[in-house]
């Protein structure tokens, strides 16, 4: 399906160029602009798949500000077509956060290498939002559900929350070890409490949560924790917590 296209350029001979060269190319051109005042219009009127917007239009809106209110309704990958390269105009410019930007005067391969980026981009950005708020709404889940999905080689895991021995922090992530695989995720110790039920697990230290089910031995303040290779602490501010929850005979 060709990639519906929407052009904004005040220079009339210059935007017949840019369609002839992107109908060449296979593109549809849905619609012009010379104003960004028409291209905002046209923008939400036709919903285009991708816009090529000039910078500098005349009349009272710019390309940035056409760009920031188109983007600020739908959702589309916007190329700026710009003659300055200035520091102070692509500063401005990068608020919006385009897809691209083609420098004048321009080269149809140019045009073509950019489009095709941007779209690649977009498709990319938009299938990133849609599991990112797939995996926001599996982290609404109840503290005592008996599993979480667990995000391993862009797969979405499930995992039965009996299967976890301990989940170490390392930084920025957290290592959730079971008896077969190490899933190393970005997200906090507090984050995966919270999703941990509580009747099975316990912090025992600022860096590590524990299945209480698989202790097997507690000595020198450190806990034996069943299909795990080393000890893990038991912090000083933990301690309690942990003794109210273990049966000494």
């Amino acid at each position: 399906m060709a990639v519906n296209i929407l052009v904004t350029e005040d220079e009339s001979i210059v935007r017949k160029d840019i369609e002839r060269s992107l109908q060449k190319l296979g593109y549809h051109v849905i619609g012009t602009a010379d104003t960004g005042e028409k291209a905002v219009e046209l923008a939400l009127k036709l919903k285009p798949d991708l816009a090529l917007m000039d910078i500098m239009l005349k009349g009272e809106m710019t390309g940035i500000e056409a760009a920031e209110k188109i983007k600020s309704q739908i959702d589309i990958p916007i190329i700026f077509l710009t003659a300055y390269a200035d520091e102070k105009t692509l500063s401005k410019a990068k608020i919006t956060e385009p897809h691209g930007y083609i420098l004048k005067p321009f080269k149809e391969v140019d045009v073509q290498t950019s489009i095709e980026i941007a779209i690649h981009k977009h498709k990319k950005e938009s299938e990133l939002k849609v599991e990112n708020e797939f995996l926001r709404s599996l982290s609404r889940h109840k503290t005592d559900a008996d599993y979480l999905f667990v995000k391993s080689k862009s797969r979405l895991v499930k995992l039965e929350t009996s299967e976890v021995i301990v989940v170490e922090a390392l930084k920025d992530y957290v290592i959730i070890n079971t008896p077969d695989h190490k899933y190393t995720i970005h997200s906090t110790m507090k984050d995966i409490e919270k999703k941990l039920p509580e009747r099975v697990f316990q912090r025992v230290h600022r860096s590590f949560i524990i299945n209480m089910d698989k202790i097997e031995a507690i000595h020198s303040a450190n806990l034996v924790m069943q299909g795990y290779e080393k000890d893990v602490p038991i912090g000083g501010s933990y301690r309690d917590a942990i003794s109210d929850r273990i049966n000494v005979l």
